[in-house]
């Protein structure tokens, strides 16, 4: 019997979605009675029920900062127990919007302009409004630089364009975007190949927090999409190529805007919800990959040091 942790919930934003996540695949994995399972949080006994454990892997299923950016990859990389999707670099260069954004433009990789703002550095709000007004113009999006699951992240114009900034300062520093508008659409790949893409098309201004995960929201899933063959394939190379570049691995999310017939890269998530409501399964299961199929690939991908 295979020994597997389940890490879950955790100290960032978005705990609930990780714990819901946590539920979803250890309801799955208990049909298959070869594993035998532990949901752990990352808590001061994290490490003592790990080594009293010994499991074959940790399926980590933590979102956000201190989850998917380095932080208990770091911990797990130094107790030398595999540990599912990507390693400590790939997962802090990810979760890092700004750094991640660099190399994807160092890579010929199309993603929207912006500039870093710091709270402390930059006092005069009608200087920031003339900058944004010759770089790239009204609106813009404002958003943390580590935060997953559009935590914290406003569609800005010119009037409420102060009043979502100091929702904010409590990051110290954020990225303001050019907000390209278009269609909203997903890549996911798994296992270094492509598993395919999804359409969203949202009630609300776009795919934010509730948009994601509430079922108010009324996100409407389009698969299969309506696009052209070649830009059907030019979408899932790029995903691939990002996810090589970050030296990903197990699976990972890229979030696109598609306007005026050019793919705009906004960022790649490393650890993507596992819900009910989540995209990487919908993609999946119309290719034929089970929930339970996918679980175990990803699992396969466990490792140490990559």
């Amino acid at each position: 019997m295979d020994k597997i942790i389940i890490l879950a919930g955790g100290y960032s934003n978005e705990r609930e979605i990780s714990l819901i996540t946590a539920a979803s695949v250890t309801k799955e994995l208990k049909k298959n009675k070869k594993y035998k399972l532990l949901t752990i949080e990352p808590d001061g006994d994290f490490v003592k029920k790990l080594r009293k454990f010994k499991p074959k892997l940790v399926l980590n299923l933590l979102h956000g900062r201190y989850g998917e950016d380095g932080y208990i990859q770091s911990i797990l990389e130094s107790e030398k127990v595999k540990y599912t999707h990507s390693g400590v670099l790939s997962s802090s260069l990810a979760i890092d919007k700004e750094i991640s954004k660099k190399i994807f433009i160092k890579n010929k990789i199309l993603t929207p302009p912006y500039f870093k703002f710091n709270f402390k550095k930059n006092l005069n709000y009608k200087n920031i409004i003339k900058k944004i007004d010759k770089m790239f113009k009204f609106p813009v999006v404002l958003k943390p630089i580590n935060e997953g699951s559009s935590v914290g992240v406003y569609i800005a114009n010119k009037k409420n364009f102060n009043n979502n900034l100091m929702k904010l300062q409590k990051f110290k520093e954020i990225l303001i975007e050019k907000y390209i508008p278009g269609r909203e659409i997903q890549a996911a790949v798994l296992g270094n190949k492509k598993l395919g893409i999804i359409e969203l098309k949202p009630k609300r201004k776009f795919y934010d927090y509730k948009a994601k995960y509430s079922t108010s929201a009324k996100t409407e899933h389009l698969i299969p999409v309506n696009i052209t063959y070649k830009n059907f394939n030019k979408i899932n190379s790029i995903a691939l190529k990002a996810h090589k570049l970050l030296k990903c691995r197990g699976v990972s999310r890229s979030d696109f805007r598609f306007f005026k017939n050019k793919f705009y890269l906004l960022e790649l998530n490393t650890q993507p919800g596992m819900t009910s409501l989540s995209l990487v399964p919908e993609i999946a299961s119309h290719n034929n990959i089970s929930f339970m199929q996918l679980i175990e690939e990803i699992m396969k991908d466990a490792s140490i040091n990559k």
